[in-house]
């Protein structure tokens, strides 16, 4: 049986447990020894971060060979017009390649803790809330991709990777769910004739 943690990864906080220049980590949330992220999240970033110790669990989370689907909801600057949601939807060419294609919908702005520090707003500009599914993690990817589409991202909070959720989890806490997973299956060594 394997064990897998849901942490509500902080704004500021680094997904790893040390780091040389004394930024925080987190190591400053959760001790429990044995478990490493599945993935990472920015450290400029917040919402769901999963770590466990079981390396089998460990590549179905964070291969892009698996293609999970990351939930985000993104704060934009402006207001996206059908041409911009259309590419997103569509893919867009960063610097790496282009993007596979995005689901992406306007919502309302979701019930979310005040962010430290608060964003930064501009009267004279409107923020649009975003829902954004991707299937591949390159690095900075969505807000490399909104800004392909000239719209900045200002938040940026992974809700979901593929059936887990952030649910009720403020941030710095965590929650352990325990999983049945099938066992890897075993190699043949080849037979000598």
């Amino acid at each position: 049986m394997a064990s897998l943690l849901l942490f509500n990864k902080p704004f500021g906080v680094l997904s790893q447990f040390t780091d040389a220049e004394g930024r925080e980590t987190l190591a400053r949330y959760i001790d429990r020894p044995g478990v490493y992220p599945a993935g990472r999240l920015d450290l400029d970033s917040e919402g769901l971060l999963l770590l466990t110790g079981d390396g089998q669990l460990q590549h179905q989370i964070a291969h892009p060979l698996h293609k999970l689907p990351k939930v985000y909801w993104v704060q934009v600057e402006g207001e996206p017009d059908k041409a911009a949601l259309h590419a997103l939807r569509h893919g867009v060419t960063l610097n790496d390649g282009r993007t596979r294609p995005a689901k992406v919908k306007v919502i309302a702005e979701p019930a979310l803790w005040p962010r430290k520090p608060p964003v930064r707003r501009r009267k004279s500009v409107p923020t649009t809330w975003l829902e954004l599914t991707i299937t591949e993690g390159r690095n900075r990817q969505v807000r490399r991709m909104t800004a392909a589409v000239d719209h900045p991202t200002l938040r940026l909070v992974r809700a979901r990777i593929g059936t887990w959720g952030l649910d009720q989890l403020q941030p710095g806490e965590y929650r352990v769910e325990r999983l049945h997973l099938p066992k890897a299956p075993v190699k043949a060594s080849p037979r000598k004739r």
